[in-house]
């Protein structure tokens, strides 16, 4: 990895935040991430941990002419900054940083600790960034009172049959399971195939995974995320989502057909590599194709992996796991963590239904979920289902008022987490 482009950010950071940095114990671990330290107050109250990254995913060769604006030139135009990491994640990272210099130009005190935490490796699973983090935090036997991570955004439109946004706090996350699937094949002159080569082996394999998926289920924190957004909805749509031991073969039917709603009630199988074959006319030796999956709270990587076994149903295919990760728990919602956060996104967005959700993808607040009971994690801007693509797409940007009020946020819940009595 070439770190130059880190320490140039590191560099901006420095010059663009002199009260953080001249305020703030700065740490810099495994050469390129960042942990913060803002000593509070009082020190027997419990401190905060806000997570953010610095990385970014690429841009596919060849789409580059497919961006309004250069994707690496962060213009701002037309209302908006546009770039690669304008909403995942840089946002974050830049937001909590000006709240923080705006607090301290205010002669702001926090009364409890508070740590930021940038890694620069989330996108490849962390390991190198927050992970260690993680582990350096942890020898210091620090624990915190919550724990405030990407994830989840405020939706507008985006849950059927509700008009008002909706602040999704996400309060667990999926699993991940990789699995490669193989098939042998003889070789030899197309001319002279057998009855099953080694593609058309494979081929039904996947088709198999694709036709028997996981059993649907609606579980928390999905269940409660309809029961918060059933308030906002058409009467008789509130009869629905508020009596699902009665209409729940409706409603799963219904979240079954979308595949952003499917992905938030079952876990779900997909192929996304396969390799097979060199030339037209000769039969392949072998066939692969890897398939991901994600897994629902309560489940775990063991049941799925026996899942595709099963539905597999064939001993010529080899099924091999790669890397794994379990899901996580579900935090609390009835916590004065998630309280305060709930509270805080009320004042900043008073239109907004506030309701827990599960992230479906997977966030650096993984490798620190022993050092709290709360991890929460939550994007305070609002998107549409058209902005969603925008995520490791193309032509992501953020409006510069949603910028604004995303600092006010982080700004506003770092005053009311300082006020806020620990339980």
């Amino acid at each position: 990895m070439d770190g130059r482009a880190f320490l140039e950010l590191h560099r901006l950071m420095i010059a663009s935040y002199p009260n953080v940095h001249r305020t703030l114990q700065r740490e810099v671990v495994s050469d390129h991430s960042l942990l913060y330290t803002w000593k509070g107050t009082q020190s027997g109250r419990k401190p905060i941990l806000l997570i953010a990254h610095m990385d970014v995913v690429p841009v596919d060769p060849g789409m580059e002419g497919a961006w309004t604006h250069p994707p690496f030139a962060g213009d701002i135009a037309d209302g908006y900054v546009w770039g690669r990491g304008t909403l995942d994640d840089k946002a974050s990272v830049l937001g909590v940083l000006e709240a923080v210099e705006l607090l301290i130009a205010e002669g702001f005190e926090p009364s409890r600790t508070v740590y930021l935490a940038f890694g620069h490796d989330e996108e490849p699973r962390g390991r190198e960034g927050a992970a260690k983090i993680a582990s350096l935090l942890r020898s210091r036997d620090v624990r915190f009172e919550y724990v405030l991570d990407e994830g989840l955004i405020i939706g507008d439109g985006i849950i059927p049959g509700v008009a008002a946004p909706v602040a999704m706090i996400g309060t667990a996350e999926k699993g991940w399971l990789t699995v490669e699937l193989s098939a042998p094949g003889g070789g030899g002159h197309a001319s002279m195939p057998p009855a099953h080569t080694a593609i058309g082996l494979l081929a039904t394999a996947i088709h198999k995974l694709e036709a028997n998926p996981p059993a649907a289920a609606i579980k928390e924190p999905t269940r409660e995320l309809f029961a918060c957004a059933a308030a906002r909805m058409p009467f008789t749509r509130q009869v629905v989502f508020t009596n699902l031991w009665l209409f729940e073969p409706l409603v799963m039917r219904q979240l079954t057909a979308s595949p952003a709603t499917n992905a938030a009630i079952r876990t779900t199988i997909a192929v996304t590599i396969a390799r097979a074959g060199t030339v037209d006319n000769v039969l392949p030796t072998s066939a692969t194709a890897v398939v991901n999956s994600r897994i629902m709270p309560g489940e775990g990587t063991a049941s799925v992996l026996e899942h595709v076994r099963h539905v597999v149903d064939d001993p010529r295919i080899g099924i091999r796991p790669l890397k794994r990760e379990e899901p996580t728990g579900v935090s609390p919602t009835s916590s004065a963590s998630f309280r305060t956060l709930a509270g805080t996104v009320r004042q900043i967005f008073p239109r907004a239904v506030v309701a827990p959700g599960l992230v479906i993808a997977r966030t650096d607040s993984a490798h620190f979920l022993d050092l709290t009971e709360a991890t929460y994690r939550f994007l305070p801007i609002v998107l549409t289902r058209d902005d969603l693509g925008r995520f490791h797409g193309t032509n992501e940007r953020i409006a510069v008022d949603s910028y604004e009020t995303l600092i006010k946020f982080y700004a506003q819940l770092l005053r009311n987490s300082s006020v806020a009595a620990t339980p």
